[in-house]
């Protein structure tokens, strides 16, 4: 039996939604101060050098350049970390309700502490994150996830976040602060299925879970033939493609000053491309209550439009499979990651659709087979009001048999097993894994 009734968690946020004061104006770089354009690095930064920078990066092929495009520098590992516990014997997940400044809708739900290493390390002379101590001192309970994995690599140049989630012993109390709430998995599910209300690092932590611990839980039996192991074993297969690409891939990439990008221009405030692209930058003027700095300025990318983010599924010979593509990006860490069967940009070169892309929009346009199909936004401190359309859809076992070169119909076990080693699966696939109902 849930801690909070569904309904009462509703009612939570929006009073907390009511009753925050939050204003985000858009202004120009020259009136973003302390953020500044430094000739002498070619970056959009802050006097500090933290949080982040924001750098021109070019991709060549030898005499030939491929895409250029401004991009987020920023190295250090942040937090993205979940408490659990089990009261009156169900688990709990300790979740906030947190504003970001890029958020389309003022709150959504967080991870227990979503904290920068600058955050929590108070470089910017803020009050240290609620809840720090428990993953500083993570050793002292059981661990149930701790990987380092990866960001959006269209927008950052090989970010990552420490996802973690530990839990606690049920005689162990928390305080539980006003913007934080227990929840039950089965809540946060039926959460993800509202509009841009669970947040990107709320669900990156969860798709991490080992779900063999939660097998008594489930209800779907292909899924659980799944996660059990059943089905092919194509792990040395997709391990072969990407460790090929990565080998012989000979592009190269490499920063530029900013403002040397020839494609890009600042027009009325922002810094756009001349032709049409998936984000732009933009400098916006902030007050958030309740935050540990609550007046600032800064740059966030803002998105051209709505993405699309889509995975197909099976049932073949009675385990469930999933259809991953190895999808190289231009900040990927290590050149490239398995991704979702569909991984659209608003603006996006139809010429390039596959026989997958075909099947996903013929089962969208009828609505056959869809399971999932919700707004979700992507990181609100960085990304300014940027919601994409993330689908699950399931196909018939004969649909797509020998899908094209770089996709690979799999089973949970190996995408599992994957999640357990850093930077293997994209965020976007990790995000569509975390909606799926067990």
């Amino acid at each position: 039996m849930p801690l909070h009734p569904t309904a009462d968690i509703f009612s939570w946020i929006k009073n907390r939604n009511a009753s925050i004061h939050v204003r985000i104006d858009k202004t120009t770089l020259d009136q973003c101060a302390p953020w500044y354009y430094d000739s002498e690095s070619g970056t959009v930064r802050n006097p500090a050098g933290s949080f982040f920078q924001i750098a021109g990066l070019r991709v060549t092929e030898g005499e030939r350049t491929l895409l250029e495009q401004p991009t987020l520098l920023q190295n250090e590992i942040g937090y993205l970390g979940i408490i659990r516990k089990r009261i009156g014997g169900e688990m709990h997940y300790l979740m906030q309700a947190k504003i970001e400044p890029g958020n389309i809708n003022k709150i959504q739900l967080s991870p227990t502490i979503q904290a920068t290493k600058s955050n929590f390390t108070q470089k910017h002379g803020g009050a240290k994150p609620a809840y720090l101590d428990y993953f500083i001192h993570a050793s002292n309970y059981r661990i149930v996830v701790d990987q380092i994995q990866s960001e959006q690599s269209s927008r950052f140049l090989g970010k990552r976040n420490r996802n973690i989630i530990i839990e606690l012993a049920e005689n162990e109390d928390v305080e539980v602060l006003p913007s934080h709430r227990w929840m039950t998995m089965p809540q946060i599910k039926a959460l993800m299925r509202e509009d841009n209300l669970v947040n990107m690092d709320t669900r990156t932590v969860l798709s991490c879970l080992p779900l063999e611990e939660h097998l008594s839980e489930f209800t779907d039996a292909a899924l659980l033939r799944s996660v059990l192991g059943g089905g092919r074993d194509n792990l040395s297969e997709i391990y072969q493609y990407i460790n090929n690409y990565k080998m012989f891939d000979e592009s190269e990439r490499r920063l530029v000053p900013l403002f040397s990008l020839e494609k890009w221009e600042t027009r009325n405030g922002e810094f756009v491309c001349k032709e049409p692209y998936s984000f732009k930058v933009v400098f916006c003027d902030i007050e958030i209550e309740g935050r540990e700095v609550r007046h600032w300025r800064q740059p966030l990318f803002e998105a051209a439009g709505i993405a699309t983010f889509g995975l197909l599924t099976r049932v073949y010979r009675g385990v469930r499979e999933f259809l991953v593509r190895a999808t190289p990006e231009v900040g990927c860490f290590d050149k490239i990651e398995l991704g979702p069967s569909v991984q659209r940009e608003y603006i996006h070169d139809e010429a390039k659709d596959t026989a997958v892309d075909e099947l996903f929009d013929a089962h969208l346009k009828t609505g056959k087979g869809v399971k999932f199909d919700t707004l979700l936004s992507e990181e609100g401190g960085r990304f300014y009001h940027e919601q994409n359309r993330n689908v699950v859809v399931e196909v018939e076992a004969d649909e797509l048999p020998a899908p094209p070169e770089g996709y690979f119909w799999t089973n949970y076990k190996t995408l599992g097993a994957l999640v357990k080693v850093n930077n293997c699966l994209n965020i976007q696939l990790r995000n569509l894994l975390s909606v799926l109902e067990w």
